[in-house]
Protein backbone atom coordinates (compact mmCIF):
# COMPACT_ATOMS: atom_id res chain seq x y z
CA UNK A 1 0.00 0.00 0.00
CA UNK A 2 2.32 2.80 -1.47
CA UNK A 3 0.83 6.38 -1.32
CA UNK A 4 2.46 9.65 -1.53
CA UNK A 5 4.39 10.66 1.91
CA UNK A 6 7.70 11.82 1.22
CA UNK A 7 6.26 15.36 0.61
CA UNK A 8 3.22 15.40 3.21
CA UNK A 9 2.17 19.87 3.48
CA UNK A 10 3.32 20.65 7.24
CA UNK A 11 1.33 24.18 7.32
CA UNK A 12 1.51 27.01 9.64
CA UNK A 13 -1.23 28.13 11.53
CA UNK A 14 -1.92 31.68 11.75
CA UNK A 15 -3.04 32.93 15.26
CA UNK A 16 -5.72 35.64 16.02
CA UNK A 17 -3.90 36.06 19.33
CA UNK A 18 -0.06 37.09 20.32
CA UNK A 19 2.11 33.85 21.36
CA UNK A 20 5.86 33.25 22.01
CA UNK A 21 5.69 29.95 20.41
CA UNK A 22 4.39 29.00 16.40
CA UNK A 23 2.45 26.47 15.56
CA UNK A 24 2.21 24.16 12.25
CA UNK A 25 -0.02 20.71 11.23
CA UNK A 26 1.39 18.21 9.55
CA UNK A 27 -1.48 17.67 6.68
CA UNK A 28 -1.75 13.45 7.24
CA UNK A 29 -4.59 13.42 6.41
CA UNK A 30 -4.30 14.75 2.37
CA UNK A 31 -2.18 11.23 2.04
CA UNK A 32 -5.36 9.52 0.73
CA UNK A 33 -8.86 10.55 0.40
CA UNK A 34 -10.25 7.52 2.64
CA UNK A 35 -6.93 5.55 3.91
CA UNK A 36 -5.23 9.01 5.49
CA UNK A 37 -3.66 9.90 8.64
CA UNK A 38 -2.66 7.60 11.06
CA UNK A 39 -5.42 4.72 9.46
CA UNK A 40 -2.84 4.70 6.58
CA UNK A 41 0.16 4.39 8.82
CA UNK A 42 -1.37 1.51 10.91
CA UNK A 43 -2.19 -0.36 7.73
CA UNK A 44 0.87 0.15 5.67
CA UNK A 45 2.70 -3.22 7.40
CA UNK A 46 -0.13 -5.00 8.49
CA UNK A 47 -1.49 -5.39 5.32
CA UNK A 48 2.26 -6.11 4.28
CA UNK A 49 1.98 -8.89 6.72
CA UNK A 50 -1.12 -10.24 5.41
CA UNK A 51 0.46 -10.77 1.92
CA UNK A 52 3.67 -12.60 3.28
CA UNK A 53 1.44 -14.82 4.86
CA UNK A 54 -0.57 -15.60 1.99
CA UNK A 55 -4.16 -14.35 3.54
CA UNK A 56 -7.04 -12.70 1.36
CA UNK A 57 -9.07 -11.84 3.90
CA UNK A 58 -8.82 -9.15 6.42
CA UNK A 59 -11.03 -9.26 9.78
CA UNK A 60 -11.21 -6.01 12.46
CA UNK A 61 -13.23 -4.61 14.56
CA UNK A 62 -15.08 -1.34 15.54
CA UNK A 63 -18.27 0.65 16.21
CA UNK A 64 -20.79 1.86 13.75
CA UNK A 65 -19.06 5.38 13.24
CA UNK A 66 -15.28 3.74 13.29
CA UNK A 67 -13.07 5.50 11.05
CA UNK A 68 -10.90 2.33 11.44
CA UNK A 69 -13.66 -0.02 9.69
CA UNK A 70 -14.22 2.65 6.91
CA UNK A 71 -10.25 2.46 5.89
CA UNK A 72 -9.76 -1.12 6.28
CA UNK A 73 -12.46 -1.10 3.83
CA UNK A 74 -10.98 0.88 1.25
CA UNK A 75 -7.33 -0.35 2.04
CA UNK A 76 -8.73 -3.94 1.71
CA UNK A 77 -10.59 -3.04 -1.87
CA UNK A 78 -7.43 -0.86 -3.01
CA UNK A 79 -5.07 -3.57 -2.02
CA UNK A 80 -7.01 -6.74 -3.12
CA UNK A 81 -8.75 -8.07 -0.10
CA UNK A 82 -11.90 -9.20 0.83
CA UNK A 83 -12.46 -7.58 4.18
CA UNK A 84 -15.05 -8.43 7.50
CA UNK A 85 -16.21 -6.13 9.95
CA UNK A 86 -17.24 -7.17 13.39
CA UNK A 87 -19.11 -4.06 14.71
CA UNK A 88 -20.30 -3.30 17.97
CA UNK A 89 -24.42 -3.61 18.76
CA UNK A 90 -26.87 -5.86 16.92
CA UNK A 91 -29.22 -2.88 16.55
CA UNK A 92 -27.57 -1.06 14.17
CA UNK A 93 -27.62 -3.91 11.45
CA UNK A 94 -31.03 -1.96 10.91
CA UNK A 95 -29.75 0.92 10.56
CA UNK A 96 -26.79 0.98 7.65
CA UNK A 97 -28.52 3.08 4.80
CA UNK A 98 -28.51 6.04 7.43
CA UNK A 99 -24.76 5.51 8.74
CA UNK A 100 -22.50 6.84 5.98
CA UNK A 101 -19.32 5.00 7.86
CA UNK A 102 -21.02 1.22 7.26
CA UNK A 103 -22.80 2.48 4.30
CA UNK A 104 -18.74 3.11 2.84
CA UNK A 105 -17.60 0.16 4.45
CA UNK A 106 -20.20 -1.96 2.30
CA UNK A 107 -19.89 -0.32 -0.88
CA UNK A 108 -16.40 -1.23 -0.63
CA UNK A 109 -16.92 -4.65 -0.48
CA UNK A 110 -16.74 -5.49 3.39
CA UNK A 111 -18.74 -7.69 4.54
CA UNK A 112 -20.81 -6.55 8.06
CA UNK A 113 -21.27 -8.89 10.91
CA UNK A 114 -23.20 -7.52 13.76
CA UNK A 115 -22.50 -8.57 17.21
CA UNK A 116 -24.54 -7.36 20.63
CA UNK A 117 -22.09 -5.32 23.00
CA UNK A 118 -21.53 -8.18 25.42
CA UNK A 119 -20.18 -10.46 22.81
CA UNK A 120 -18.36 -7.70 21.89
CA UNK A 121 -16.30 -7.13 24.78
CA UNK A 122 -15.10 -10.70 24.37
CA UNK A 123 -14.19 -10.37 20.73
CA UNK A 124 -9.80 -11.42 21.68
CA UNK A 125 -10.88 -14.02 23.62
CA UNK A 126 -10.03 -17.63 21.81
CA UNK A 127 -13.67 -19.18 22.14
CA UNK A 128 -14.84 -15.65 20.00
CA UNK A 129 -12.00 -16.01 17.56
CA UNK A 130 -12.81 -19.75 16.96
CA UNK A 131 -16.32 -18.88 16.52
CA UNK A 132 -15.30 -16.51 14.03
CA UNK A 133 -13.28 -18.92 12.27
CA UNK A 134 -16.13 -20.94 11.84
CA UNK A 135 -17.97 -18.38 10.28
CA UNK A 136 -15.66 -17.24 7.63
CA UNK A 137 -12.72 -19.32 7.71
CA UNK A 138 -9.05 -18.15 7.21
CA UNK A 139 -8.36 -14.61 8.01
CA UNK A 140 -6.07 -11.97 8.82
CA UNK A 141 -6.81 -10.01 12.24
CA UNK A 142 -6.23 -6.46 12.88
CA UNK A 143 -7.23 -5.12 16.02
CA UNK A 144 -10.25 -2.28 16.73
CA UNK A 145 -8.41 0.69 15.94
CA UNK A 146 -5.48 -1.10 14.35
CA UNK A 147 -3.09 -0.87 17.05
CA UNK A 148 -0.45 -3.45 17.04
CA UNK A 149 3.88 -3.84 16.92
CA UNK A 150 2.90 -3.21 12.93
CA UNK A 151 1.08 -0.08 13.21
CA UNK A 152 3.31 1.34 15.61
CA UNK A 153 6.25 0.86 13.56
CA UNK A 154 3.98 2.55 10.86
CA UNK A 155 3.64 5.53 12.62
CA UNK A 156 7.25 5.65 13.50
CA UNK A 157 7.36 7.12 10.38
CA UNK A 158 5.77 9.75 10.56
CA UNK A 159 8.36 11.76 11.90
CA UNK A 160 11.15 12.07 9.41
CA UNK A 161 14.36 14.63 9.06
CA UNK A 162 11.32 17.47 7.68
CA UNK A 163 10.39 17.41 11.23
CA UNK A 164 13.09 17.42 13.10
CA UNK A 165 13.22 21.60 13.67
CA UNK A 166 9.95 21.30 15.86
CA UNK A 167 10.35 21.16 19.65
CA UNK A 168 7.06 19.72 20.25
CA UNK A 169 4.59 17.08 18.34
CA UNK A 170 1.49 16.65 18.97
CA UNK A 171 -1.09 14.03 18.35
CA UNK A 172 -4.72 12.88 18.99
CA UNK A 173 -4.76 9.49 20.96
CA UNK A 174 -7.72 6.96 20.86
CA UNK A 175 -6.00 3.61 21.01
CA UNK A 176 -2.16 4.55 21.99
CA UNK A 177 -0.19 2.88 18.50
CA UNK A 178 -0.12 6.70 17.19
CA UNK A 179 1.24 7.91 20.10
CA UNK A 180 3.45 5.68 20.75
CA UNK A 181 4.93 5.47 16.93
CA UNK A 182 5.39 9.26 16.99
CA UNK A 183 7.81 8.59 20.08
CA UNK A 184 9.86 6.10 18.97
CA UNK A 185 10.60 8.07 15.55
CA UNK A 186 11.07 11.65 17.38
CA UNK A 187 14.38 12.73 17.64
CA UNK A 188 15.73 13.41 21.31
CA UNK A 189 15.03 16.70 21.67
CA UNK A 190 11.76 16.27 21.02
CA UNK A 191 8.63 16.24 23.29
CA UNK A 192 5.36 14.33 22.52
CA UNK A 193 2.24 15.49 23.81
CA UNK A 194 -0.54 13.43 23.35
CA UNK A 195 -4.89 14.46 23.53
CA UNK A 196 -6.96 11.18 24.40
CA UNK A 197 -10.34 11.39 22.95
CA UNK A 198 -11.14 9.05 25.81
CA UNK A 199 -11.23 8.95 29.68
CA UNK A 200 -9.76 7.68 32.41
CA UNK A 201 -5.82 6.86 33.07
CA UNK A 202 -5.80 3.71 31.20
CA UNK A 203 -4.05 5.00 28.26
CA UNK A 204 -1.11 5.58 30.16
CA UNK A 205 -0.58 2.18 31.24
CA UNK A 206 -1.15 0.48 27.41
CA UNK A 207 1.43 3.30 25.91
CA UNK A 208 3.74 2.35 27.95
CA UNK A 209 3.65 -1.38 26.52
CA UNK A 210 4.19 0.22 23.26
CA UNK A 211 7.12 2.43 23.64
CA UNK A 212 9.76 2.28 26.14
CA UNK A 213 10.59 6.07 25.85
CA UNK A 214 9.60 8.87 27.78
CA UNK A 215 9.56 11.66 25.87
CA UNK A 216 5.96 12.14 26.00
CA UNK A 217 3.07 13.02 28.18
CA UNK A 218 -0.73 12.81 27.87
CA UNK A 219 -2.86 16.43 28.53
CA UNK A 220 -6.05 14.51 30.06
CA UNK A 221 -8.61 17.00 30.06
CA UNK A 222 -9.58 18.05 26.34
CA UNK A 223 -11.64 14.44 25.69
CA UNK A 224 -15.13 17.07 26.04
CA UNK A 225 -16.81 14.45 28.00
CA UNK A 226 -15.20 11.23 26.62
CA UNK A 227 -15.14 9.58 23.53
CA UNK A 228 -17.49 10.34 20.43
CA UNK A 229 -18.80 13.39 22.96
CA UNK A 230 -18.96 16.93 22.12
CA UNK A 231 -20.16 20.44 22.63
CA UNK A 232 -21.12 23.87 21.12
CA UNK A 233 -18.16 24.77 22.00
CA UNK A 234 -15.75 22.37 20.02
CA UNK A 235 -18.11 22.39 16.95
CA UNK A 236 -17.85 26.38 17.15
CA UNK A 237 -13.83 26.23 17.17
CA UNK A 238 -14.00 23.51 14.70
CA UNK A 239 -15.90 25.97 12.40
CA UNK A 240 -14.03 28.55 13.27
CA UNK A 241 -10.49 26.82 12.89
CA UNK A 242 -11.59 25.59 9.02
CA UNK A 243 -12.50 30.01 8.15
CA UNK A 244 -9.34 30.64 9.13
CA UNK A 245 -6.57 27.86 7.78
CA UNK A 246 -9.13 25.90 5.68
CA UNK A 247 -7.70 23.05 7.30
CA UNK A 248 -11.00 20.74 8.64
CA UNK A 249 -10.72 19.12 12.03
CA UNK A 250 -13.14 16.16 12.72
CA UNK A 251 -14.70 16.07 15.96
CA UNK A 252 -13.40 13.05 17.68
CA UNK A 253 -10.21 13.66 17.64
CA UNK A 254 -8.45 16.46 15.46
CA UNK A 255 -10.71 18.87 16.76
CA UNK A 256 -10.18 17.87 20.28
CA UNK A 257 -6.22 18.11 19.97
CA UNK A 258 -6.03 21.27 18.33
CA UNK A 259 -8.91 23.38 20.92
CA UNK A 260 -6.06 21.64 23.51
CA UNK A 261 -3.24 23.29 22.07
CA UNK A 262 -4.51 26.56 21.23
CA UNK A 263 -6.51 26.42 24.89
CA UNK A 264 -2.49 25.97 26.15
CA UNK A 265 -0.90 28.43 23.60
CA UNK A 266 -3.32 30.90 25.44
CA UNK A 267 -2.20 30.07 28.74
CA UNK A 268 1.32 30.48 28.34
CA UNK A 269 2.01 25.84 28.71
CA UNK A 270 4.35 26.63 26.05
CA UNK A 271 8.04 27.70 26.67
CA UNK A 272 8.97 30.87 24.23
CA UNK A 273 9.93 30.28 20.97
CA UNK A 274 9.34 27.17 20.95
CA UNK A 275 7.71 25.20 17.80
CA UNK A 276 5.07 22.74 17.47
CA UNK A 277 3.95 20.52 15.31
CA UNK A 278 0.24 19.06 15.35
CA UNK A 279 -0.01 15.92 13.28
CA UNK A 280 -3.38 15.64 11.79
CA UNK A 281 -4.46 12.05 11.47
CA UNK A 282 -7.15 12.41 9.24
CA UNK A 283 -10.88 10.98 10.10
CA UNK A 284 -12.46 13.32 8.70
CA UNK A 285 -15.00 10.81 7.41
CA UNK A 286 -16.39 10.50 10.68
CA UNK A 287 -17.94 13.96 10.28
CA UNK A 288 -21.17 13.14 7.97
CA UNK A 289 -22.47 10.45 11.23
CA UNK A 290 -21.69 13.53 13.86
CA UNK A 291 -23.28 16.05 11.56
CA UNK A 292 -26.52 13.75 11.39
CA UNK A 293 -26.87 13.76 15.27
CA UNK A 294 -26.19 17.16 15.38
CA UNK A 295 -28.71 17.80 12.86
CA UNK A 296 -31.26 15.35 14.67
CA UNK A 297 -30.78 17.54 18.09
CA UNK A 298 -31.50 20.53 16.19
CA UNK A 299 -27.80 21.34 17.27
CA UNK A 300 -24.85 23.47 15.07
CA UNK A 301 -23.09 21.29 12.54
CA UNK A 302 -19.55 21.11 10.97
CA UNK A 303 -19.02 22.79 7.93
Amino acid sequence: MEFETKNIPIQEVKLDFEADTRLFVKREDLIHPFVSGNKFRKLKYNLAEAKTQQHTTLLTFGGAFSNHIAAVAAAGKLNGFQTIGVIRGEEVRTKIDNNPTLKFAQQNGMRLHFVSREAYRTKTSKAFTTQLNRTFGRFYTIPEGGTNSLAVKGCAEIITENEQDFDIICCAVGTGGTIAGITNGAFPHQKVLGFPALKGDFLQKDIAKLTNKTNWELMTKYHFGGYGKVTDELIAFINQFKQQTSIPLDPIYTGKMLFGIIDLMKNGYFGKQNRILAIHSGGLQGIAGMNQKLQQKGQQTII
